[in-house]
């Protein structure tokens, strides 16, 4: 086994949550020895060994020790300065793993694991030096598909999804049973709106049986490729699977919940947002409020909604909601409040203004709502309950003609002639017509 062939997993770097899940600097293995001709190489040799054994029972702290040790008596080999970086990365300590990674590649030039775990330093901190180092080391390692691997993700967390997708491509043909490969490709995919070569991603990664957050990824991009693809059962036990293993992911929980109403299991979508509920996202609260008016449930709607507008007070869109469930609740006092609020904050918005209107109205407030209908009238053309309104308006003030007129605009523009407004207006007509026809009587 070469001494860059290994693997560590367990040191932890946890790059790129989703893409870095384990950590992948090159580990040495067993050091190459002096010869024994004097005590100094014997010397050397054993700490070699000793660092080796350190390194091979992950006491990482031991083995630096050996290697700085033995760096102070031969300071100028770029395979033990690569070797104590490989320690300082496992011990979380990247400022020195930088520094001796970049002593290695000055005294070697062609290290190109140096060049590899010296990019993976560096990509939480500085993507663009990172992308530099990883550059080099596909370079030196043409046939090595982790360092592709890792070049593609420097690549995505630069902004580059194109190439990045094409490294990722790479490393799959040099090594198509690598799971990881094959999710980070479907995460890119998926960034760049390929569902369905996604899906497919996703899919070929989990046949290949994976395990721990590589498993987990898989589960949740498939869900989400799954969702976007409205195959939405798919989806939404996809997403199952992966909160099982990720149960405080509340972005996922939204997502799932979100295919589940599609789904019209309103039910379970809310008992998803139930589990997310701690982590008090305005998406979430967006979702149950949809959920619970779609389903009537104003009751459940108020509270949420109130104490919302508690938090975000000039907020005109939740004053506007908080409204509407008033006035589905026929609670038309703290309707109009609401509304006209909101309206105050927006005054451009005719929805708003009509909602206004309509709370007025059924509050008996019949002045204000003509008031704003006539405003409402200078803006666009008034819809047909807007004329029977203003009809009723004038007819609870005793302004018969006013009324009258009103009403016969409505039954002009109504096309209904079986509902209530219709027969309303109907009636209230022949009666206001007869009323103002004994008054001109009456003056003669």
């Amino acid at each position: 086994m070469s001494r860059f062939s290994r693997v560590l997993v367990g040191c932890a770097l946890c790059i790129l949550a989703g893409n870095l899940s384990e950590s992948v600097a090159q580990k040495p293995t067993a050091a190459p020895k002096h010869g024994v001709a004097n005590a100094e190489a014997q010397e050397l040799n054993h700490l070699l060994d000793a660092a080796q054994q350190a390194i091979d029972r992950q006491d990482y702290a031991s083995a630096a020790q050996n290697y700085k040790d033995y760096l102070a008596k031969k300071p100028d080999d770029a395979t033990v300065h690569y070797d104590l970086g490989y320690a300082y990365t496992a011990l979380h300590e990247p400022a020195d793993a930088k520094s001796e990674y970049e002593k290695a590649i000055a005294l070697n030039p062609k290290l190109g694991p140096a060049y590899q775990n010296l990019g993976i330093t560096l990509l939480p901190d500085d993507p663009a030096g990172a992308l530099a180092a990883l550059r080099k080391a596909a370079e030196l390692l043409p046939t090595d598909a982790r360092t592709k691997w890792l070049l593609g993700t420097a690549l995505e967390e630069n902004g580059n999804f194109a190439p990045a997708i094409d490294q990722f491509e790479a490393a799959k043909k040099l090594d198509a049973n690598d799971s990881e490969i094959l999710v980070s490709l479907g995460q890119a995919l998926f960034r760049v709106g390929r569902d369905k070569e996604a899906l497919a991603a996703f899919q070929d990664a989990l046949a290949l049986q994976p395990k721990g957050r590589v498993l987990a990824a898989a589960h949740l991009g498939l869900g989400r490729a799954a969702i976007n693809q409205k195959q939405l059962e798919e989806g939404v036990s996809e997403l199952a699977t992966y909160l099982q293993v990720e149960p405080s992911d509340a972005a996922a929980r939204i997502d799932r919940a979100s295919a589940l109403v599609d789904l019209g299991k309103e039910d379970e979508a809310l008992a998803e947002l139930d589990r997310a509920a701690e982590h008090g996202q305005e998406q979430l609260r967006a979702l149950k409020l949809q959920i619970y008016w779609e389903k009537k449930r104003y009751d459940d709607a108020l509270p949420v909604l109130q104490k919302a507008v508690a938090l975000a007070p000039r907020d005109p869109d939740l004053l506007a909601r908080l409204g509407r469930v008033y006035l589905q609740k026929k609670d038309y006092p703290n309707a109009v409040r609401c509304l006209a609020a909101a309206y105050n904050m927006n005054p451009s918005a005719n929805d708003l203004l009509a909602d206004a209107i309509e709370a007025e109205y059924l509050d008996k407030n019949y002045t204000e709502a003509l008031a704003a209908l006539d405003a409402l009238s200078k803006r666009e053309e008034l819809p047909l309950g807007s004329w029977f309104m203003r009809a009723a308006c004038y007819d609870n003030l005793g302004e018969a003609a006013d009324a009258l007129d009103a009403y016969q605009r409505f039954l002009q523009l109504n096309k209904d002639e079986n509902s209530d407004m219709y027969f309303i207006a109907t009636a209230r007509s022949r009666v206001l017509a007869r009323e103002l026809q004994n008054k001109k009587q009456k003056k003669r």
